[in-house]
C-alpha cells in the first residue's frame, strides 16, 4: 500500500542540519574570563617578583627576601598557626558534628542550620566578637574587676598567638562541620543500632563505625581550613597580635607600609606555592583514601 505522502505527491520535510559548535569554541569564553580575572594578575605578580627595582630580571629579590629574618619568622608563624588552627577546628568540629547528628536535643535542627549561616560571616566579625568578650576592656575582664575590685582582668591573650589560634578555630570550625554533617546524614542508623546491640560502647562505635565514613569529609574540611588559614589576613590584623606576622600580613606590610612591591610579590609567590603544594598533598591523600575504600568494598 502506498503511503499518504506518495499518494498526495508530497515529499516529507527534511530535517534541518544541526549546528555543531567546536569544543574549543565552548571552552574559550570561560578560559578567557579566567585569564583576564585571575591568570593575568597572577602573571603580573610573578613577573614583578623577578623584576628588581634596580632593573633587569633575575631571582636576586628572592635571595634578599629569603635572607630576611622577618620572612623566616612570618613563614614559621604561618605554618604553625595554620596547622594548629586546622587541628583545633578538626577536633572541635568533629565533636560538635557528632553531638548535632547523633545526640537528640531540643533545637538540634536549628543549630545545624545556624552552621550554614555562620559560614557567611566575615572573619573580622568573629574577631571583634572575641574582643568584646575577652579584650582588655571586654565583658569577661569587666566582670572580674567588678567582682574582685582588681585594676585589670586576667584575660589578656587575644594579642598573642593564642588569641589568633582561638579566633581562627572559632571561625573555621563550621567549615569542618558542614561536610561532616553531610557525611553523618548518609550513615545508616541500623549500623549504629547493630553495633550497640552487640555491646559496643559509644567510643568504639565512633571509632569503628562513624569515623571511617567521616574520613573523606574530614580530609575535605581539613584541607579547606588549612589553605584558608595559610591565606588568612583579617583575623591576624584585627587581633593586633604583637610579634605575630604571617605571610599575608608581611605582603601587606611590604607593599603598603614599606613600598617594596617586588618583595611583596616574592612573599605572595611563596604563599601561593605553599598553598598549591598543600592542595596537591590533599589530592594525593584523598586519591589514596578512595583507592583503599574501593579495595575494601
Amino acid at each position: 500500500m502506498a503511503s499518504t505522502e506518495a499518494l498526495s505527491g508530497r515529499r516529507p520535510p527534511t530535517a534541518l542540519p544541526r549546528l555543531r559548535v567546536p569544543a574549543w569554541a565552548l571552552v574559550l569564553p570561560p578560559v578567557a574570563a579566567l585569564g583576564l580575572v585571575f591568570l593575568h594578575p597572577l602573571a603580573l605578580v610573578l613577573w614583578q617578583s623577578v623584576s628588581p627595582e634596580g632593573g633587569g630580571h633575575g631571582f636576586s629579590a628572592y635571595a634578599d627576601v629569603f635572607a630576611q629574618a622577618a620572612f623566616r619568622d612570618a613563614l614559621r608563624n604561618t605554618v604553625l598557626i595554620a596547622a594548629g588552627s586546622t587541628a583545633g577546628a578538626l577536633v572541635l568540629g568533629f565533636a560538635l558534628a557528632l553531638v548535632i547528628a547523633f545526640v537528640p536535643f531540643p533545637g538540634g535542627r536549628a543549630v545545624g542550620r545556624f552552621v550554614d549561616v555562620f559560614l557567611s560571616f566575615p572573619s573580622f566579625l568573629i574577631t571583634l566578637a572575641l574582643l568584646f568578650v575577652y579584650g582588655s576592656a571586654g565583658m569577661a575582664n569587666g566582670v572580674w574587676t567588678g567582682v574582685t575590685g582588681a585594676a585589670s582582668g586576667p584575660f589578656d591573650f587575644l594579642h598573642t598567638p593564642w588569641g589568633v589560634l582561638l579566633a581562627e578555630i572559632t571561625y573555621f570550625t563550621p567549615f569542618v562541620m558542614r561536610p561532616l554533617l553531610g557525611a553523618f546524614s548518609r550513615i545508616e542508623t541500623a549500623q549504629i543500632e547493630v553495633a550497640a546491640s552487640l555491646g559496643a560502647k559509644a567510643p568504639r562505635i565512633v571509632r569503628q563505625v562513624i569515623l571511617p565514613e567521616a574520613l573523606p569529609a574530614l580530609a575535605a574540611g581539613g584541607s579547606l581550613v588549612l589553605v584558608m588559614c595559610l591565606n588568612e589576613f583579617g583575623i591576624v590584623l584585627f587581633t593586633g597580635a604583637k610579634g605575630v606576622t604571617t605571610l599575608p600580613v608581611l605582603v601587606y606590610g611590604k607593599a603598603i607600609l614599606d613600598g617594596d612591591y617586588t618583595g611583596a610579590c616574592v612573599v605572595a609567590v611563596v604563599n601561593i606555592v605553599l598553598s598549591l603544594a598543600l592542595y596537591g598533598l590533599y589530592r594525593m591523600l584523598t586519591t589514596r583514601m578512595d583507592g583503599v575504600r574501593r579495595a575494601r568494598a
